[in-house]
C-alpha cells in the first residue's frame, strides 16, 4: 500500500524535518503551510529533486474547512493518507494575567483544535481501510507545565489527553496514535528566548545541548514504523533528559 503522510507545519523547524525524513522513508508528503510558502515550495523542490512525491498545500488548521480541502486535494494528487503528523503550533511567552482572550484563543485553536481538525479529516477513510497511523506533536511543557507560556502548555497538555483517548477510541480499527514531546529544541521558537535563556536551558538539559529538528523527526519515524506496530496512546519524551 502507498504511503502517504500529512505532516502540519512543515515549512520549517520541526515539521520541516518531520516531512524530509518520512520522504527519504518513502513516504509521499504533503507539506502544510500557512504563512511561508516560499519556504514550503523549496522544501517540496528539493524533496522531488530526491525522486520524492511531495505537495505543498496553504491552509489554516484552526479553520476546519481548510483542513477538509487540505485533505481532499492531498488525497487526490498523491493517494489516501496513511499518516498524519499533527506538528503545527504557535507559541507566547508572556504572563497568564496579560494573556488575552485573543490569543489564548488562537493558541488553542492552532495547537489543539488543529490536531482535532486534521484527524477528523483524515480518519474516515482511516476507518474504512482498518489503518493508518496519527503522530502528534506535544512538548515537555505539556507534562511539566510552563511558567509564562501557560497557555502554550495547557494546549500541549490536551494533545496528550487527545493522543490517549484517541488511541483507545481507533485501537480496534487498527489506527495507532502516538505523541512525541520535544524538549529544547533548536528551532525558532526558541531562538526568540535569547542567548541566555537559551544558554540556561542548555545547562539544565542533562545530555548539555539542545536538541535538533532531525531528533525529533527520528522520533516520529520510529512511532510511524512496523518496528512500533504494538504501540498507540504512547507519550515518547525527547528532551535530552530534561524531565527525568
Amino acid at each position: 500500500m502507498k504511503q502517504v503522510a500529512l505532516v502540519t507545519g512543515s515549512s520549517r523547524g520541526i515539521g520541516r524535518a518531520v516531512a524530509a525524513e518520512l520522504a527519504k522513508e518513502g513516504y509521499a508528503v504533503c507539506v502544510n503551510y500557512l504563512r511561508h510558502r516560499k519556504a514550503a515550495e523549496a522544501l517540496v523542490s528539493q524533496l522531488r529533486a530526491q525522486g520524492r512525491e511531495a505537495l505543498a498545500i496553504q491552509a489554516d488548521v484552526a479553520d476546519s474547512r481548510a483542513v477538509e480541502e487540505m485533505v481532499r486535494q492531498a488525497e487526490s494528487d498523491l493517494g489516501p493518507v496513511t499518516l498524519l503528523v499533527n506538528n503545527a503550533g504557535i507559541s507566547w511567552q508572556g504572563l497568564f494575567q496579560d494573556t488575552d482572550d485573543e490569543t489564548w484563543d488562537r493558541i488553542l485553536a492552532v495547537n489543539l483544535t488543529g490536531a482535532r481538525n486534521a484527524a477528523r479529516a483524515v480518519l474516515p477513510r482511516m476507518i474504512s481501510e482498518k489503518t493508518g497511523c496519527i503522530v502528534n506533536i506535544s512538548s515537555m511543557w505539556g507534562l511539566r507545565g510552563a511558567s509564562c507560556e501557560v497557555a502554550y502548555a495547557c494546549s500541549k497538555a490536551a494533545i496528550i489527553g487527545l493522543t490517549r483517548s484517541l488511541a483507545l477510541e481507533l485501537a480496534p480499527s487498527g489506527i495507532r496514535v502516538n505523541c512525541v514531546a520535544p524538549g529544547c529544541i533548536e528551532t525558532d521558537m526558541v531562538r526568540v528566548l535569547g542567548r541566555e535563556t537559551r544558554d540556561m536551558l542548555v545547562a539544565e538539559t542533562p545530555l548539555g545541548r539542545l536538541g535538533t529538528p532531525e531528533d525529533i523527526a527520528h522520533a516520529v519515524s520510529f512511532l510511524a514504523s512496523e518496528k512500533a506496530s504494538f504501540l498507540t496512546g504512547q507519550v515518547l519524551t525527547a528532551d535530552g533528559g530534561f524531565i527525568v
